[in-house]
């Protein structure tokens, strides 16, 4: 399939559209000709994101893992914008609580988020993909979905089943008639990220520096302009993740050889978003010090 340049028409919903991430995939898609329905919980960070990304962002308050806000989103796309050409699966949440002290309705709303969530609005949003001339959902799952991080297992846990269940729905994505692809990126510097590092959460994610949301905005593009089943940001990071798993007995030892460069990474990490003015110390510890647009 030869690369488009105009998607010019296109309507595409976004979940988690306020974050960084979401805001860097609605732009690359605005300048590509697609209008955006940014979705989020936070109106605050809703209005921000419209007011840098123009017109062509339109925006929809909702938690979706309230079962009538989830059903009324789907009823307002229909009656509203009356098409949907894409769907980008989204938003996920991370909590840096040790499994062992954390309260099950607080594990039980991130497996909802990560992993229902995306199933439930592909499932719902599959009538109006259908009606478009070639529709397209992708799913932003991570290298979580591959590789177990043990200070994330619920993380995990979601991004594997989600990983799952797109691969066998792109896998039938002819007889669905819609185009199926999964966007695996490593650690990306957002809030979450952020708040991670600063409350000494899963050091793994720091091996490396952290890609840019843009990183993560481009590779979408590039599954718009030629579909496949599952792309990842940095192809190298998903080598080694996939040459583990061939023998995953083998964790147990190799995990401990990753620790040292995981602390020296996460150090450099604090130490960048210290220098960038992004965290400050008050009485409480390390705070985001993100700016408001």
């Amino acid at each position: 399939m030869a690369n488009r340049t105009s998607f010019t028409g296109w309507t595409a919903l976004i979940t988690g559209g306020a974050g960084g991430l979401g805001r860097a995939i609605a732009s690359v898609l605005i300048a590509r000709g697609i209008r955006c329905l940014l979705v989020d919980i936070d109106l605050v960070r809703l209005a921000q994101a419209a007011k840098v990304l123009g017109p062509m962002a339109l925006t929809y308050e909702a938690d979706l893992t309230d079962p009538q806000a989830l059903a009324k989103l789907v009823t307002h796309v229909g009656s509203e914008l009356g098409r949907l050409d894409l769907l980008v699966n989204n938003a996920g949440i991370l909590s840096n609580v040790p499994f062992e002290v954390r309260p099950m309705p607080s594990i039980v709303r991130e497996v909802q988020l990560n992993m229902l969530v995306p199933i439930e609005l592909t499932q719902a949003f599959l009538p109006l993909l259908q009606q478009a001339i070639d529709g397209r959902v992708i799913t932003i799952v991570s290298l979580g979905g591959l590789f177990p991080m043990p200070e994330t297992c619920i993380y995990s846990a979601t991004k594997f089943g989600l990983r799952g269940a797109m691969l066998c729905l792109g896998l039938d994505g002819q007889r669905l008639g819609v185009k199926f692809t999964i966007v695996n990126p490593s650690a990306t510097e957002t809030p979450m990220l952020m708040r991670e590092a600063i409350e000494d959460g899963n050091k793994m994610q720091f091996m490396d520096p952290p890609q840019m949301p843009e990183d993560v905005a481009k590779t979408v593009l590039q599954a718009l302009d030629k579909p496949r089943l599952e792309m990842f940001v940095r192809p190298s990071e998903s080598w080694s993740a996939r040459l583990t798993m061939l023998a995953p007995g083998i964790l147990p030892r190799v995990l401990p050889l990753f620790r040292k460069k995981s602390e020296m990474g996460h150090r450099k990490y604090l130490a960048s978003l210290k220098h960038r003015g992004l965290i400050k110390k008050d009485g409480e510890g390390w705070q985001l010090n993100l700016p408001e647009n």
